[in-house]
């Protein structure tokens, strides 16, 4: 199947990735509609990639060469223990064969690689799209209307194309937020000398992620807390529209700095109440999961697909495998028809997969936290195998052969 004009409503990491796969594929037009004006490569938080999943998506073409990345062997559990010393104690070491990413350069070397073909329009908002008959209309905010062979919807967890594939699916709030923050490398010295290392602080409620990125002036560290806010205050989180991205009130401050105060081994605490606050946000977390991913003329990719929540690890190798799906299902395709499903097929199931091991995941590490200071490295492990259910591990599953 060759020809047809392909809109991808989102230019972050997945509509970089399906606008190039849809050119390889054979589209004669792919328009990338971005509602940001500014600059998507500002965004500072880090992001990891599975080893194995990033050498499958390099075959396919999906992730480019010449990214920067930093390397991953292993993930250390602490916790605070006095006796320990500063750095805390270590519960748990496991593998971790992981590369971490700058979500901006990750992003600018997706948008460096599309073909040339592409054209990639920022500053324009989408407002709604239909799918039905043999065309896609998506609706501009100015309220002109374009039609395409196909609309790819890569817009996100508060995506605009999933309300028209799925009419009423809401991402469903998790009942706690992960506060989220980077700080230059060179201020950390002593217990945080282990840049190969992922280091998790286990507290009563809630867990810390702590690791190396780059970062487009140099190694960067990035961290993301998971623990539930602080009650009252008028704050609103059961709606993805409740909460700007971003916003970081007086009060949720306070309670991120207490915790690091009251839970943190004092080295960490230290560390990372280092970070500027122009450097640290607050992100509500959400999961969804969609009885189908295609509809009509209509696709969804990536977060505007399923919503993980990022105990997993798994989104962005995630979106880039939507991507690498739907290349794959257009080479077998005849009809526009055939494409979207078999990329239902392909795509549906994984997601919900996806969905359900973060939920337990979640669970396990900030809703119904375990012991962590009285675990034996035995008992720890057994904890994890048991979250995972079955699952190979985390950070997504291999692309079928």
């Amino acid at each position: 199947m060759r020809g047809g004009a392909v809109a991808v409503v989102g230019g972050s990491i997945a509509g970089c990735a399906f606008a190039s796969a849809a050119v390889r594929a054979g589209a004669e037009e792919v328009v990338v509609l971005e509602r940001t004006r500014g600059r998507l490569a500002d965004r500072g938080v880090g992001l990891c990639v599975h080893d194995e999943r990033a050498a499958e998506l390099a075959a396919a073409g999906a992730l480019p060469g010449g990214i920067p990345a930093h390397r991953l062997l292993r993930r250390r559990w602490v916790v605070r223990d006095a006796e320990a010393g500063p750095g805390g104690r270590v519960v748990w070491e496991q593998p971790f064969p992981f590369h971490s990413y700058h979500w901006g350069l990750l992003w600018r070397g997706l948008r460096g690689a599309m073909p040339d073909s592409v054209v990639y329009r920022q500053g324009v908002a989408v407002a709604a799209v239909a799918g039905d008959g043999d065309a896609a209309e998506v609706r501009l905010g100015d309220g002109s209307v374009e039609r395409y062979e196909l609309a790819v919807g890569a817009d996100g967890y508060r995506s605009v194309v999933r309300e028209a594939v799925a009419p009423g699916a809401r991402p469903h709030y998790a009942g706690y937020v992960c506060w989220r923050g980077n700080v230059d490398a060179g201020l950390l010295d002593g217990a945080g000398s282990f840049p190969e290392a992922v280091t998790t602080v286990c507290f009563d409620g809630g867990s810390c992620v702590v690791y190396r990125i780059p970062g487009p002036d140099g190694p960067r560290v990035n961290w993301v807390l998971y623990a539930p806010p602080p009650r009252g205050g008028g704050l609103r989180f059961d709606d993805p529209t409740s909460f700007p991205p971003g916003a970081l009130t007086p009060e949720l401050l306070h309670h991120l700095r207490a915790l690091l105060e009251r839970e943190f081994p004092p080295y960490w605490g230290r560390a990372l109440a280092l970070t500027d606050s122009a450097d640290t946000f607050v992100q509500p977390i959400y999961d969804l999961e969609t009885a189908s991913t295609t509809a009509g003329r209509l696709l969804l990719a990536g977060d505007a697909a399923t919503v993980v929540r990022p105990h997993n690890t798994s989104g962005a190798a995630k979106a880039l495998q939507d991507a690498t799906a739907f290349g794959a299902a257009w080479a077998r395709a005849g009809t526009w028809e055939e494409l979207l499903r078999d990329y239902q097929a392909a795509r549906g199931a994984a997601g919900r997969e996806l969905v359900a091991l973060a939920r337990r995941l979640g669970r396990a590490q900030v809703e119904r936290t375990p012991r962590w200071g009285g675990m034996s490295r035995a008992e720890a492990e057994a904890w994890w195998q048991a979250q995972l259910a079955g699952a190979p591990g985390i950070g997504g599953q291999a692309l079928p052969r």
